[in-house]
């Protein structure tokens, strides 16, 4: 919603009527007086502007209730205007002279002053409403669909009615023939949305729910107070609170991918009170629950979506003279299964017309078409060729990561900058996860647009992966013994761990990568895994305390350490110390995890290049820190704070992190100061600060980090003004101040020391005002080009 629309359409309205009896009777009068000139001069300048407030202020229904003085006082002055068009009109124009001056004054100061003032205030309550729903909780929001859809018209339409005739409703079909797609276009139907409004809950329950995370999160989501359940009874009986918060209004919950065993799950969920529906997804149909079946596409539409995968630059690149030998018979081999049809398809894409032919040939005589089986029709596009063969190393890479879930690239790039020494900025990974979503393989969601070089920040990106796909990983994962297994990839279910994993005479694995995934109940002590070679661990869980596995003590060729907390509220990481005698760790990732207790006792990572802390929890983890970071980690080069909502302060020793090159805090709202004595950062190339709101102001000793080549302010609202010297960042060459940061506060111009800025090519902001901010200076900064992109606020990552 653009700023300049929230004054209200009561405002415009009534600023419209002015300005048409001003130029219908004001004619004359502007021959003779200066103050009623002043007024038709203004009211013709801000004209356009109120125009579309009204207009979208009609649209929105925004509020009215701040705009009532200035309504009442633009009302007398049509009444004014109106009496000064009768009879006598010079000698009322001049009498009424002082009331058209004051009428004016209150228009102008409305509209610089206080419509600014709202502006800012109503941009910081959104601003902080999203915050609310990003901070760390999963979202009941529902994913979209994809962009290319075939042959579920019918489907949709037969769904939808069923639908209103039953108050719980099973989806049913077996794995990769498009269920959740199929939910996914219902929730943008219109008269579904018509009926639902955002009473619409997607949640995804996978084969092993966690049912105290699925009602915290509910409960959440429609505003109801969050406590910590004792046990799944206890979560059952505050999930009773739901309907006193949703009230009468229709609701529509969505269970998605729901496996055999779950029919007492749903029975919980089960409310007696009109309005309130079901929706569960399930490959198995459960009989005391009425069902729709969706059946694989026919021929024709498996044609078409076949077709459409197989699309490279538009058009086809599989010949038609090839493509009609053999089509029918690898139509057949998919089964007219959507996840099949459109990897099978993908596969097709870049390669040469012999591979292509040379595939074809052999995948229409497999017996596969004669007894469809999806997995191994999958495991068919994994037979990659020459320069292809390095893909399938990073398909099975993703099986290391929980199913249903998202894995943000940047963990991923950590990940293979060390196993594969892919690059440090990420755009070998990005183009590899390209690649991937291209075939079919994967799902990457880029959330912003690569504007240059410096702003490749992939915090919030992610992928995710069927769960078909990723049991192809895994199982490709599988086809060594264990101990000369490159992957070692446990999913560990309450307490049931993997015979191989109990033997008191384990053999020790050659595994590089680790990575082990437990759920809320598992609480076996760890037992001993020997693995020498490890470089990369990943550990997923869902508990509220985590002991990390003692046998971490002895990995020491470990280079990356990625912890994901997948439960509802931040995790408290014991053992943590563990890691400080690994003399190659290199990479700290931790996701959703309580920092102070991180403190407990002094650690020692000298070989540390990069911490990356996503939507984790601060607390008072700085206040008394007498940490030594200069001597603990010394070669400390990145660091990466995203989403910790409650980190106030930067720590002082962060200045003395003298190797640091890149600094970045975003969507960090209650930041609201840089540290005293971030001068010392002498080395630091990029200060990336987007969307810390509560930012008050950049230091002026910032002008002393001459190696800063990078800066981005964007949305950072409580910044007012650039420093006076901001010119002496002397290597300063890139500039972002996108959003509403600055708002109307620069019409003094920028800094004169602004014409320093010799190294500066690019200025990107998203509004044209700003760009005329740097008019001045472009005869002097030659090199300059300011760029002005489309404004753009993305919760898609959610």
């Amino acid at each position: 919603m653009p700023a300049e629309l929230l004054a209200g359409a009561a405002l415009g309205e009534a600023f419209n009527i002015l300005h048409e009896v001003v130029k219908k009777y004001g004619r004359k009068a502007l021959n003779f007086n200066s103050a009623f000139k002043r007024l038709k001069r203004n009211l013709d300048r801000f004209a356009p502007a109120m125009e579309e407030i009204r207009k979208a202020g009609e649209e929105l229904g925004l509020p009215k209730d701040e705009t009532k003085s200035l309504i009442y006082q633009i009302k007398k002055g049509e009444e004014l205007i109106r009496k000064c068009s009768k009879k006598n009109w010079l000698l009322r124009i001049f009498k009424y002279y002082d009331e058209l001056t004051e009428l004016n004054a209150a228009i102008v100061t409305f509209i610089k002053v206080d419509m600014n003032l709202q502006t800012r205030r109503d941009v910081l309550r959104l601003l902080k409403a999203m915050q609310k729903t990003k901070e760390t909780r999963p979202s009941y929001s529902v994913p979209k669909p994809p962009d290319f859809i075939v042959g579920f018209d019918v489907p949709l339409k037969e769904l939808k009615t069923k639908l209103w005739e039953e108050s719980l409703l099973l989806l049913t079909a077996p794995g990769g023939c498009g269920k959740t797609t199929l939910v996914k276009m219902l929730c943008q139907d219109g008269d579904i949305k018509d009926k639902f409004g955002d009473n619409i809950f997607f949640a995804t329950i996978s084969n092993a729910p966690n049912l105290k995370v699925i009602v915290q999160t509910l409960l959440n989501h429609a505003g109801a107070q969050v406590p910590e359940f004792q046990s799944d009874e206890d979560a059952v009986n505050h999930l009773q609170e739901l309907p006193k918060r949703i009230g009468l209004n229709p609701t529509l919950l969505i269970l998605d991918d729901v496996w055999p065993g779950s029919e007492t799950l749903l029975e919980k969920f089960k409310f007696h009170m009109p309005n309130f529906k079901i929706l569960v997804t399930t490959r198995t149909a459960f009989t005391r629950f009425s069902s729709y079946e969706l059946k694989p596409l026919d021929a024709k539409d498996a044609m078409t979506l076949f077709h459409h995968s197989t699309l490279q630059d538009g058009s086809s690149c599989i010949p038609d003279d090839i493509l009609d030998e053999y089509i029918d018979k690898i139509l057949k081999g998919c089964g007219g299964f959507p996840l099949a049809l459109e990897v099978i398809g993908g596969s097709f894409r870049g390669q040469s017309v012999e591979v292509q032919l040379s595939r074809l040939r052999k995948w229409s005589t497999d017996d596969i078409i004669s007894n469809i089986d999806l997995h191994k029709c999958l495991q068919r596009s994994l037979e990659f060729s020459g320069p292809e063969v390095k893909f399938k190393k990073f398909i099975t890479d993703l099986g290391s990561f929980p199913e249903d879930r998202r894995t943000y690239t940047a963990a991923l790039i950590d990940m293979w900058a060390e196993l594969y020494d892919l690059g440090e900025d990420g755009v070998d990974a990005i183009a590899t996860l390209q690649e991937l979503n291209n075939r079919h393989l994967a799902s990457l969601v880029m959330t912003k647009k690569d504007e240059s070089e410096f702003s490749r920040y992939y915090n919030e990106d992610f992928v995710t992966q069927h769960d078909l796909l990723r049991e192809l990983a895994i199982s490709e994962s599988k086809q060594e013994p264990i101990e000369k297994m490159q992957r070692l990839i446990m999913d560990i279910r309450e307490n049931a761990l993997p015979l191989w994993y109990t033997k008191q005479n384990q053999q020790p694995t050659n595994a590089r990568l680790i990575s082990i995934s437990t759920d809320e109940s598992f609480k076996s002590s760890w037992c001993n895994i020997q693995a020498p070679n490890v470089e990369v661990l990943i550990l997923n869980f869902q508990s509220e305390i985590y002991s990390l596995p003692e046998f971490v003590e002895k990995m020491d060729k470990l280079k990356a350490v990625i912890i994901t907390n997948y439960g509802f509220f931040y995790a408290e990481l014991i053992n943590f110390q563990l890691l400080k005698s690994l003399s190659n760790l290199k990479r700290i990732r931790l996701e959703k995890v309580s920092i102070p207790s991180l403190f407990k006792a002094p650690i020692w990572l000298r070989s540390l290049k990069k911490l990356s802390l996503f939507m984790c929890s601060f607390g008072q983890a700085f206040g008394n820190s007498t940490m030594k970071v200069k001597d603990a980690s010394p070669n400390l080069m990145e660091i990466n704070i995203d989403y910790c909502n409650d980190l106030v302060e930067l720590p002082a020793w962060l200045c003395d992190v003298i190797l640091l090159e890149k600094l970045s805090i975003t969507n960090c709202h209650h930041l609201s100061a840089l540290p005293k004595g971030i001068e010392m950062l002498e080395n630091l190339e990029v200060l990336r600060l987007r969307s810390c709101t509560e930012l008050s102001e950049l230091p002026d000793s910032i002008k002393s980090l001459q190696k800063l080549r990078f800066l981005d302010i964007s949305d950072c609202l409580g910044i007012r003004n650039l420093p006076k010297d901001i010119g002496e960042l002397r290597n300063l060459e890139e500039l972002h101040m996108k959003g509403y940061l600055l708002n109307l506060n620069l019409r003094n111009g920028l800094p004169q020391s602004t014409e320093k800025l010799k190294q500066l090519k690019l200025v990107i902001c998203d509004d044209e005002e700003r760009a005329k901010l740097w008019e001045p200076f472009m005869e002097v900064l030659t090199n300059l080009e300011v760029r002005i992109v489309e404004k753009e606020i993305s919760l898609i990552w959610l």
